[in-house]
């Protein structure tokens, strides 16, 4: 640590001085100190992990023959305000035939988790029982409204990765689907 150095210099003419004390600081204590915080550092930076969501971009290439998809495996999923998703089973193209439009929330019991669920369920019995083909997985489509947030939509995908649902496409909501919104608001004006 820190020394004094007593030895005074010798003695002088004109009587007795005061002795100097000079100090000197050793700095081995601190150089391994430093080295210690320097290795802690290094390994709880190395230890903390980015937490990042993967983002498939799609490719300036023109897709000739898109994939179709089966309406009984797709689940359409229409987020709105209020942290408010709306969604019916099935693609809802048909207009004499509209679906049966649900609302719900993230929330973990009742929420849209248990659509998801019931999808899947519903598509592996009709792949066992051989209406769909083993190739046939379930889909969905993720449709953000204008006045929804982005957290509804990164919840979404958390939803996703949540019931290993390898099909998804963020598309955009059309003039319809905002249609069976307000027919849902219409007849159900306070939902959950």
């Amino acid at each position: 640590m820190a020394e004094l150095d007593t030895s005074g210099g010798g003695k002088k003419k004109g009587g007795p001085k005061a002795k100097k004390l000079s100090t000197r600081v050793d700095l081995t204590p601190m150089v391994d100190l430093g080295f210690l915080l320097i290795t802690f550092f290094i390994f709880t930076t190395t230890m903390q992990k980015p937490k990042t969501l993967d983002l498939s971009m799609p490719t300036d290439e023109k897709v000739t023959d898109p994939p179709k998809l089966k309406a009984s495996t797709v689940l359409t999923a229409l987020l709105s305000k209020e942290n408010r998703v709306y969604y019916y089973f099935g693609i809802g193209d048909d207009p004499l035939n509209p679906p049966k439009v649900e609302v719900t929330s993230f929330k973990n019991k009742g929420g849209i988790r248990d659509a998801i669920i019931k999808l899947t369920k519903d598509v592996k019995a009709k792949q066992q029982t051989g209406e769909l083909l083993p190739e046939d997985k379930c889909a969905v489509m993720i449709k953000p409204d204008t006045n929804c947030n982005y957290e509804d939509v990164v919840n979404m995908l958390d939803e996703m990765t949540i019931n290993n649902i390898k099909t998804y496409a963020i598309v955009d909501i059309t003039k319809q689907d905002r249609d069976f919104i307000q027919l849902t608001e219409a007849a159900n004006p306070n939902p959950q």
